[in-house]
């Protein structure tokens, strides 16, 4: 794999800003910053920026319809499936907690199906990070889009800096060896 691409999910504005569903977004703002000027729109439909020789970019078009940005962007600047990698927030996962793989399912995320649907496969690689676990009573849709509890932040503070160092060693030594040293031994 020859990291071209990171695509962070989220959803657009301040009242997503700092919720568990953005952690996507949150990634990306690490890994280029947070300053405005560092942002670049790209055809109205999202926002990137360089680091190195990878496009970090944020899907600006609302969750459900991140795929319309990708195809785009990807298709714009010629990465193929194989340079792609997209970050977005795992309900299933504890807080902090990173898992990586090269396909699969969006496993109820929508932004990575709206993926999956415009590239028409689901060999592409992404890393989730955890926002869980989802309290009883509570609706998942509700539980993403609430924030981080104070005492949560500096958890996902750490999982951040855990997940832009398996964003380093994805583009310096490739996926394999990147899910062998972030992902989770099996319980």
């Amino acid at each position: 794999m020859a990291l071209k691409l990171v695509v962070g999910l989220g959803n657009p504005g301040p009242e997503y800003e700092r919720t568990r569903h953005n952690v996507g977004f949150r990634l990306a703002d690490r890994l280029v910053g947070e300053a405005d000027a560092l942002w670049k729109d790209f055809k109205g439909l999202g926002v990137a920026s360089k680091r190195g020789d990878v496009w970090v970019a944020k899907p600006m078009t609302y969750m459900n319809e991140s795929g319309r940005f990708v195809r785009a962007f990807a298709d714009y600047h010629n990465v193929g499936l194989s340079d792609l990698l997209v970050v977005y927030d795992e309900l299933a996962l504890p807080l902090g907690k990173l898992r990586l793989r090269a396909k699969g399912s969006a496993g109820g995320q929508k932004g990575m199906l709206s993926i999956l649907q415009h590239f028409g496969t689901d060999e592409i690689a992404r890393l989730r990070i955890g926002i869980g676990p989802q309290p009883e009573r509570v609706k998942a849709e509700d539980f993403v889009l609430s924030r981080f509890r104070a005492s949560e932040e500096a958890e996902l503070a750490a999982a951040l800096d855990l997940a832009a160092d398996a964003v380093e060693t994805l583009r310096e030594k490739g996926l394999a060896a990147a899910m062998n040293r972030f992902n989770p031994a099996a319980a």
